[in-house]
């Protein structure tokens, strides 16, 4: 492992302006995405709209990275340069998501796993040999009736660790994302509690097995109401109990947080994101504050191509502009 330039690339990640673009939803999830635009998803749809993103004209000015699925990773563009090459050449940083999805825990009625670790140093040897920088896996936490518990936490936390210390024995940059769902109508003091024991868990784990902070980046919920609670909380308090609770948990040899959007609207995100960044400021917070956006960046753009072709420039016009407003609110300087 090359800290150095394990720290680099993060670093490079969450530059000033600059945050992620999540482009990994899986077979399923993108299928949901189409369905929704009246698009059938096959494999060349899903290249067509993904390329028109990677290829929208000075969008690396707002985005440092792209996460990308594995049929991704593996696909040629149009031009037949692979996709890979592509957002290389558009000075961005590819990356790959590599769990295989939340999966039933053994001995609970309703609380879920990350799998995807056997034969993960293969598949992560692979993905370095295609032109992945960086790699994600998320690991899934619901409030709800006596959950999480913390058998829950504690199984999740130990596969994001095992995964950031095999991503960096690979020379990749791991983004640990311990997701804490808005789901239910729980308040937004459940959420920090939850949010906090589980983060100090995963870092715990991250300890326990020689992970080098300095070299990973965190991809955490922010700190909400969820999604059906009554009286939600505003975007000043998701800011500062956001950042109570990362100042409490998060070492601050990280180089940077990279917030989900995490089943937010397109505004919602943006305007807490903005809170969020400018509390910051006087909160001295140790680590750049950005995003890694998937629904918060592609709903508008989506929408806008409902898979005409004639409609790229449009859907690429309207990337541009939901990266430009993100970019303004990682900075605190986004106004609607």
């Amino acid at each position: 492992m090359n800290l150095q330039a394990l720290s680099k690339i993060a670093t490079e990640l969450v530059a000033p302006r600059k945050g992620i673009l999540a482009a990994d939803e899986s077979s399923g999830t993108i299928k949901k995405r189409f369905d929704s635009i009246g698009v059938d998803s096959t494999e060349t749809n899903r290249r067509n709209y993904r390329e028109l993103l990677f290829t929208t004209n000075n969008v690396s000015q707002f985005i440092s990275g792209i996460i990308l699925y594995d049929e991704t990773m593996r696909q040629q563009g149009n031009d037949g340069v692979s996709l890979v090459k592509t957002i290389t050449n558009n000075g961005m940083i590819p990356g790959i998501k590599v769990d295989k999805g939340a999966k039933p825990l053994a001995g609970s009625r309703t609380e879920t796993v990350t799998e995807g670790l056997d034969g993960l140093r293969e598949r992560l040897d692979e993905y370095r040999e295609l032109g992945a920088k960086f790699t994600k896996w998320r690991g899934v936490i619901e409030i709800g009736d006596s959950i999480p518990t913390q058998y829950c936490i504690n199984t999740n936390a130990h596969a994001l660790a095992r995964f950031a210390a095999l991503s960096q024995e690979a020379g990749l940059v791991p983004i640990v994302e311990p997701e804490v769902l808005m789901d239910g109508t729980h308040d937004i003091d459940t959420c920090m509690q939850v949010t906090k024991t589980t983060l100090r868990e995963v870092y715990y784990e991250l300890g326990c097995q020689n992970v080098a902070l300095e070299g990973t980046l965190l991809k955490p919920n922010m700190v909400l109401s969820g999604k059906n609670a009554d009286n939600r909380a505003s975007a000043e308090q998701v800011a500062e109990k956001t950042l109570a609770c990362l100042m409490n948990t998060v070492p601050s040899s990280v180089p940077g947080i990279v917030f989900l959007s995490g089943g937010q609207s397109d505004e919602e995100a943006t305007i807490n994101l903005n809170s969020i960044n400018k509390a910051a400021k006087s909160a001295a917070a140790p680590w750049q504050l950005s995003f890694s956006y998937g629904r918060g960046l592609q709903a508008s753009p989506l929408k806008e191509w409902s898979g005409i072709e004639g409609n790229s420039k449009a859907a690429q016009d309207s990337f541009y502009q939901r990266a430009e407003v993100t970019s303004a609110a990682r900075e605190g300087t986004y106004s609607a």
